[in-house]
């Protein structure tokens, strides 16, 4: 009796579908693996080919996962780890030395720490050097030639680095504080210069709001604290907001802050394999599904 064949998924075809499966955009994948849109898609077609289902759903508005896209998905991450893993340990060609990777302090809060588990726990030949700090100290760094990679937060139309996702700037606050429309606005922020800040200030006196600083602090854990102790509000990305806090309700008649880009900023001095790797696995994360 004959055994059917298992399917054989080829990396290419995978690689591709994860960045369509992040984006949900088949254009915006084929701009992230310099491919042209018809090719996006038809690597999409031969993997669900060789799948033998429907893995991605499209009309004329929407591009949307099937559940076996959901499970392929998940699965195809998985085989590509292995994949790469086998390919570095059999080519001779598994990445070494030194990577200096810095992350804007608040993006810590995102699945960011487990993406660095997996990468060391792929990679273990690569020293990989975290600095954890504002976006202003980071851009300093990466253009002394201190850094090789950094992932950051920028205003849209800076034009700088490969945009991993837009976000929308919010406010933040713990449940139930009130705001009064006659009273100055109770501002918790990281000290200047810092993008937040700078629109937080900006957006309350465009809209004609008095406001006060309560605290400034260096970093996120100190705008978290002084946030939940009730002494003022503060401004996220909306995709950051920890569950105990909350995105502050229209009522309070605080003004629209408009979006924030979310970014990967590579050093031009730098051209290790290490980076490409890392700036892969977080452009493939859910975390940074749309």
């Amino acid at each position: 009796m004959a055994v059917p064949h298992a399917p054989v998924f080829d990396p290419v075809l995978l690689r591709t579908f994860l960045v369509v499966a992040q984006t949900l955009n088949f254009t915006e994948a084929g701009r992230r693996l310099e491919l042209s849109q018809p090719t996006v898609s038809q690597h999409v077609r031969r993997l669900e080919a060789a799948a033998g289902r429907q893995l991605i759903a499209r009309d004329t508005r929407e591009v949307t996962l099937t559940d076996n896209g959901e499970a392929m998905a998940g699965l195809g991450r998985t085989i590509m780890a292995a994949h790469d893993q086998a390919a570095a340990y059999f080519t001779g060609t598994a990445m070494r030395g030194r990577l200096r990777f810095g992350v804007a302090d608040d993006l810590a809060l995102t699945e960011l720490p487990n993406i660095l588990r997996r990468f060391r726990q792929q990679h273990p030949s690569v020293n990989l050097e975290l600095t954890v700090t504002q976006t202003g100290t980071l851009l300093r760094r990466l253009d002394a030639g201190h850094l090789d990679l950094i992932f950051t937060k920028q205003q849209p139309g800076t034009e700088r680095g490969r945009l991993v996702r837009r976000d929308k700037l919010v406010w933040v606050g713990p449940k139930g504080i009130d705001v009064p429309a006659g009273e100055p606005v109770p501002l918790v922020t990281y000290r200047a210069p810092s993008i937040s800040r700078r629109t937080a200030i900006e957006g309350l006196e465009a809209a004609s709001r008095t406001w006060k600083i309560t605290c400034t602090t260096r970093e996120i854990n100190g705008v978290l604290a002084a946030v939940r102790a009730g002494l003022g509000i503060a401004v996220f990305p909306q995709s950051l907001i920890p569950s105990d806090l909350v995105h502050l309700s229209p009522e309070l008649s605080l003004p629209e802050l408009g979006d924030i880009d979310i970014v990967l900023v590579r050093s031009p001095l730098s051209t290790q394999e290490s980076v490409l790797a890392l700036s892969t696995a977080i452009l493939t994360s859910p975390l940074n599904r749309h």
